[in-house]
């Protein structure tokens, strides 16, 4: 009896390895071919679909993305991850130079919207003059368009070397902040471009990379 059972079990398993031999043989795996759509990253280059997923893979450097708040973007040349300064911020920048204490900086925050408020007010509330300490006047708000965004723009600081330019990003339950601060200046110059200024330049440059952020 014992004998009949172990020859029963043998012809089941000598059937299944015939079985799973057939079809491997009749069906062999096959490589995996991706869709050849490709993503664009912030700073213009793509990535193509890979692995066994075909996932995209993430930019590559200077590509960032903070995928907290949905935005992604190209850092400019020459700036670095900075420490961030303050508990609003949630990315910073900077280019360093030879001098410890001058660097030129780039600083993003994040503001949610209250509930009874809107993404104005957010702005006006936290556009706080770095002179003054008082809030900035919406009289001397302006906007611009870089890249797919509009920018609520304020001169938050002016003074002692420094001049420090907010962009601001309304957007359904927040308001973002980027600010372009540069230190050292010839701040009292009335010609002075702040526009070709060094982090302002790479600012506006860092933003018509922006992705996400509506």
């Amino acid at each position: 009896m014992k004998s009949l059972l172990l020859g029963v079990l043998a012809i089941i398993i000598i059937g299944i390895g015939g079985l799973v031999y057939r079809n491997a043989v009749e069906h062999p795996l096959q490589p995996i071919t991706c869709p050849l759509d490709a993503t664009v990253c912030p700073d213009g280059t793509s990535v193509s679909r890979t692995g066994t997923s075909c996932t995209f893979p993430v930019c590559p450097a200077p590509n960032v993305s903070l995928t907290d708040v949905g935005i992604a973007f190209a850092i400019p040349a020459g700036f670095v991850t900075a420490q961030i300064p303050d508990a609003a911020s949630i990315a910073a920048y900077e280019m360093p130079t030879a001098s410890t204490t001058e660097n030129d900086s780039i600083v993003i925050r994040r503001f949610p919207i209250a509930a009874s408020s809107t993404a104005l007010a957010t702005i006006q509330q936290t556009a706080i003059s770095g002179t003054s300490g008082a809030p900035v006047s919406i009289t001397s708000f302006t906007s611009t368009v870089l890249g797919n965004h509009r920018f609520t723009v304020v001169s938050i600081e002016r003074f002692e070397g420094v001049v420090d330019t907010a962009y601001y990003l309304a957007r359904g339950t927040d308001v973002l902040r980027f600010d372009a601060i540069d230190r050292g200046t010839d701040w009292t110059n009335p010609n002075l471009d702040v526009s070709a200024l060094p982090a302002h330049f790479a600012l506006a440059k860092l933003l018509t990379t922006l992705q996400g952020g509506n």
